[in-house]
């Protein structure tokens, strides 16, 4: 079930919500499960089963790891709690590829559940975090099973660490605080709403487009670099908006998973920016038990290279997938090893007059739109290798940037001039109006707008029936492309 579907809106969430806060406390658990499962089970109902058996394995072996926690067979049983769920998303996301591109050995592609990478990671981390001591086991089969199978972030993120929402699970709704999270959460569910309806949506039928078009010339290829980037951020980030409201409608607190990442002036800034649940985990999980940073140049190196390949992979099992990872850990290893040379340099402290304040600002300023042009540029490269099936394409995409390759048509006669500026034309407002989304200014410029009408008596009622319009407008809008549309993918489902 999709969260920007008719059925989703309109019968699931309202229902959830009936549910949920006429059951006494000690029920709303069981509710958020069984409706979970329903959720779940709307599209994939065999691979709920799957589900519901690592959750089972995962209780009853960490139940063995307290039961014998100062023998060594706590160990056994903690390691097959975290080996089980990594062995079934092998099975189910790269077995087919490993035997097929790797051994040469053909065999049956297998279908893959949805989010079974992240409720994956969150069964792990969970394991890791009891075993370590990090967060109590909890006893409660019932409890537990909601907080892997919690709808909101179940299929497509964010990750959720049990730690985060072990409060609201245990001890039940906060409602002294309650009333403001229910219409915070509401407003941030439109917003994502919109996003990936009114913006993702609108912009992958441009990607699209572009993509049946059997050639295209220089213009349009940069449109559709920038397409593509646009619609991958919008789609997931709209989704993990949607997520957090819904977790704050039903009063928890989810992590943030974006923040802004395309105003970024390095790709490690990028990646502090961008998905960040899924960085956290690998930074939490994975590096830091590798040894960081704290280790010499060369283990330092092949830490990052491990952490960014099976980010590569997490993504996908295709050869795109691992030529992403690795690109981003040659670039992060290249800025880290700069700033490791030149970041100790300190200014030699003495005065300057206002002329040279002027040209260091405006160095800076220079600098820093450099900078930027480069993470842009980069991010451009990479997603166009993320979003295609195959790395051929990938790079005749990469190729029709620099008007090289297959994709670019020469020679081009009137009618295909036509075609590219109708398609470009078609499409130019919603291209702007994602670029301009992507970058901090209509949040402040709402903030701004806020400041002004709180100095105002009558300020938060208006505030109130502003916000209020935008979000019955904005559920309008979306209801009828839904009614009348049919491009509603979500891109992060597949994996």
């Amino acid at each position: 079930m999709l969260f920007s579907s008719i059925t989703f809106l309109y019968l699931f969430l309202p229902l959830t919500i009936i549910f949920y806060f006429f059951v006494p406390q000690k029920g709303k658990n069981l509710v958020l499960l069984v409706m979970s499962l329903l959720f779940y089970a709307w599209g994939e109902p065999v691979y709920v089963l799957l589900m519901l058996a690592q959750i089972v394995i995962s209780y009853v072996l960490l139940w063995f790891v307290d039961r014998f926690r100062e023998r060594r067979a706590a160990g056994i049983f903690y390691i097959l709690s975290v080996l089980l769920p990594f062995a079934a998303l092998f099975y189910f996301k790269y077995f087919h590829f490993f035997m097929d591109t790797i051994f040469g050995i053909r065999t049956k592609t297998i279908a893959l559940p949805i989010g079974i990478s992240f409720y994956t990671f969150q069964i792990v981390s969970y394991c890791v975090d009891v075993y370590c001591g990090r967060v109590k086991r909890q006893k409660n089969l019932v409890t537990y099973a909601a907080y892997v199978t919690l709808f909101p972030q179940l299929v497509a993120g964010p990750i959720v660490r049990y730690s985060e929402i072990e409060q609201t699970l245990t001890k039940g709704i906060d409602f002294s605080k309650f009333h403001k999270s229910f219409g915070q959460g509401l407003v941030r569910f439109v917003v994502g709403l919109g996003k990936k309806v009114l913006i993702a949506n609108v912009i992958g039928e441009f990607v699209a487009e572009v993509a049946a078009l059997s050639q295209r010339n220089l213009t349009l290829s940069w449109a559709y670099a920038i397409a593509v980037s646009l619609q991958i951020y919008f789609d997931f980030s709209g989704y993990s908006d949607m997520a957090i409201g819904l977790g704050g409608i039903f009063g928890f607190s989810f992590p943030e998973n974006f923040r802004y990442p395309f105003i970024s002036q390095s790709v490690t800034e990028f990646w502090r920016r961008w998905h960040i649940t899924l960085g956290a985990w690998f930074r939490d999980y994975v590096y830091i038990p590798m040894g960081g940073n704290r280790v010499c140049m060369p283990r330092w190196i092949l830490n990052i290279f491990v952490v960014w390949l099976f980010t590569g992979l997490w993504h996908g099992a295709g050869w795109n997938f691992i030529v992403w990872g690795l690109l981003f850990a040659v670039l992060l290893v290249m800025e880290k090893g700069v700033g490791r040379l030149f970041g100790n340099r300190k200014n030699s402290g003495s005065a300057m007059d206002s002329k040279s304040v002027l040209k260091k600002d405006l160095a800076k300023a220079l600098i820093g739109i450099v900078k930027h042009g480069y993470v842009i540029f980069i991010i451009l490269i990479s997603f166009l290798i993320f979003h295609n099936d195959s790395l051929s394409n990938a790079v005749a995409d990469i190729q029709a940037l620099f008007a090289q390759g297959s994709h670019i048509a020469h020679n081009l006669g009137s009618v295909e001039h036509a075609v590219y500026a109708y398609v470009m034309r078609n499409r130019m407002i919603i291209l702007c109006v994602g670029l301009l989304g992507s970058t901090p200014l209509p949040l402040w410029i709402w903030t701004k707008l806020q400041e002004r009408l709180q100095t105002v008596r009558i300020g938060n009622k208006i505030i109130y029936v502003l916000t209020s319009a935008m979000v019955l407008c904005v559920m309008v809008l979306c209801t009828a492309y839904l009614i009348d549309g049919s491009f509603n993918p979500f891109l992060y489902f597949r994996f």
